[in-house]
């Protein structure tokens, strides 16, 4: 396994959203429209892929249990993966519903308008880099998991990951994470 390549890029620069840059997004994301704001905040709560979201439909939101189920795209059978997110954001997500048909995706964008919104928000953030598209968004929902201690397990169900191995990448936190991980060891030897 070679985790500097999923964590890093070839210069050497990460590719996932720190944990100061993720509130940041989130907060450029409310001043733009309601449909980019919910789509740019499925993407950081759920860590879904971006084609993930775009084949999300009113079908897939379970409000009972706050889950929004994806169907795994990376996969060759369907498999299929629930997600919580926060209530407001099942809110927006329902609301973008009532206007569609159970199975018509929420979001009537192809893949690059879709991309092109995220890497607005990015921009608007003052995010840039190798991280600053969707799927450093996706990488940062991996090392947020990591460094808030969920369970690699949950994390991998999460992210809709074949291998246990692929999930293992985001334990390897770096920069900020990876001296918060360093200070909870150091305080025992004080």
């Amino acid at each position: 396994m070679r985790c500097e390549l999923i964590l890093f890029d070839t210069s050497g620069e990460r590719k996932y959203l720190c944990a100061k840059e993720l509130p940041r997004f989130l907060k450029a994301a409310q001043r733009a429209d309601s449909d980019t704001d919910a789509f740019c905040r499925l993407l950081v709560y759920t860590g879904c892929r971006l084609s993930e979201a775009l084949a999300l439909t009113p079908r897939r939101l379970d409000p009972d249990t706050g889950r929004v189920v994806f169907r795994t795209l990376k996969r060759r059978r369907s498999v299929f993966r629930a997600v919580p997110v926060p209530p407001d954001l099942m809110a927006a997500l329902r609301r973008i519903a009532a206007s569609r048909t159970k199975d018509a995706p929420l979001w009537r964008w192809s893949r690059q308008t879709a991309w092109r919104r995220v890497k607005r928000i990015m921009e608007s953030a003052g995010i840039a880099g190798a991280h600053a598209m969707p799927k450093g968004l996706r990488h940062g929902f991996g090392v947020a998991n990591a460094e808030g201690n969920v369970p690699m397990a949950t994390t991998q169900k999460w992210l809709g990951h074949a291998k246990l191995e692929t999930t293992a990448i985001y334990q390897q936190a770096v920069g900020r994470e990876e001296a918060a991980l360093a200070r909870r060891i150091w305080r025992h030897w004080r």
